[in-house]
């Protein structure tokens, strides 16, 4: 008799747990509210997609501008990577790819604009470690480029991040000396050269720092 009362028992559990599903899914189908999310999963797929085309059709123009030196190639470059960026914000490669644009065109600032939107928070989680480490290269390549001193303390906290992630980056190490030597750091910029050149031996921005440095 208690078996028969327990199985009872479950049967009405279990019909009401399934009652008050098919009471939900009829309301979610009343509302259409699984039509508007598949109408947002395919609104988001195909702005994932153009965003992608924007981003490599830019990516082989700027690569063109590159081989040619065309200024005009390398500005629709740039607007092909603002076309992906207002599909898709929060991927950091158009505003990586942005970034270069504007650094071939010598606009420096805007370049650096568009690497610390590549970098924030938002948009830096969709880069590898290597790709996070390669953009703080180039920001921080971009900050020496100028002579504050402020430029060169913030470019060496991007290298000493850039070489943690990647580790194995000789360019990283160059900069990293060249950040030294601004610093009048002499012996630690001669580490960072010879660890460039430990990873790439034909590095002559490297071995001529590095000869000058222990030649003075």
């Amino acid at each position: 008799m208690e078996k028969t009362d327990r199985d009872s028992s479950l049967y009405d559990i279990v019909l009401q747990v399934g009652l008050v599903l098919v009471m939900i899914f009829s309301y979610l189908f009343m509302h259409d509210v699984p039509k508007r999310v598949l109408a947002k999963l395919r609104l988001r797929n195909r702005a994932d997609i153009q965003a992608k085309r924007h981003f490599v059709h830019g990516a082989q123009l700027l690569a063109r501008a590159r081989s040619s030196k065309s200024r005009p190639m390398a500005k629709e470059a740039q607007a092909q990577a603002q076309q992906a960026i207002a599909l898709d914000p929060n991927d950091a490669a158009p505003h990586l790819l942005k970034a270069l644009a504007l650094d071939f065109l010598g606009l420096r600032s805007a370049a650096l604009d568009s690497l610390d939107e590549a970098l924030s928070s938002r948009a830096a989680k969709s880069l590898t470690d290597m790709e996070r480490g390669d953009a703080l290269l180039k920001r921080a390549e971009l900050r020496l480029g100028t002579s504050q001193r402020g430029r060169v303390d913030s470019a060496l906290d991007d290298l000493t991040e850039s070489i943690k992630l990647s580790p194995n980056n000789a360019k990283a190490f160059c900069a990293l000396g060249e950040c030294y030597e601004r610093k009048k750091m002499n012996e630690d910029a001669i580490k960072a050269y010879k660890e460039a050149l430990r990873l790439e031996p034909q590095l002559r921005v490297a071995q001529q720092a590095l000869h000058n440095l222990e030649n003075n």
